[in-house]
């Protein structure tokens, strides 16, 4: 019998563990179940919006959040440039809206999306549980995503529905 040499809980684990890739940041943030929010800006060519699954609340004393938004997307133009953004908390009879700020190249402002303009300018989406108008911060380049940090304006806690979720690649509901 041969023994075999101590090689300890630390180094057996690295050789187990697949290296940092995009994949394997991918695969582990499928699985972080996270709330669904569209954020709009007015930009030049008018209302701009997307999806995000990454916002955060930073601060409450300044009341500051953050999301991050790829470089390459349509909406960056939008808000690179706005002084004031929308952040919308989904509601789950919203999947649909959800998808279409979520696909390249759709009409997110035209039909059936019911939207007014805001404070600031900033194009608010109708029936959201939750919204806020921002005040832009700053925006740090991080890979190829900007973080967004913004500052609460106003906004309204008391719309309809429970929240929309986000997990594993699809939309789904809270269960209680």
């Amino acid at each position: 019998m041969t023994a075999t040499p101590d090689i300890g809980p630390a180094r057996l684990a690295a050789q187990a563990t697949p290296p940092a890739s995009s994949d394997l940041l991918r695969s582990v943030f499928r699985r972080h179940a996270v709330g669904v929010a569209v954020i709009t800006a007015h930009g030049p060519s008018g209302p701009a919006g997307f999806t995000a699954t990454s916002l955060t609340s930073v601060s409450a004393e300044p009341p500051l959040l953050s999301f991050g938004i790829g470089t390459g997307a349509s909406s960056w133009p939008a808000v690179a440039d706005a002084t004031h953004v929308g952040v919308h908390l989904l509601g789950d009879h919203q999947r649909d809206l959800a998808a279409a700020f979520a696909r390249s190249g759709a009409d997110r402002f035209g039909p059936p999306t019911r939207w007014r303009h805001g404070p600031q300018g900033v194009p608010l989406l109708d029936d959201v549980p939750a919204w806020l108008v921002c005040r832009v911060r700053a925006r740090v380049p991080a890979g190829d995503h900007h973080l967004v940090i913004a500052e609460v304006v106003t906004g309204d806690p008391t719309g309809p529905g429970r929240p929309l979720l986000y997990h594993q690649g699809r939309y789904t509901s809270l269960q209680e």
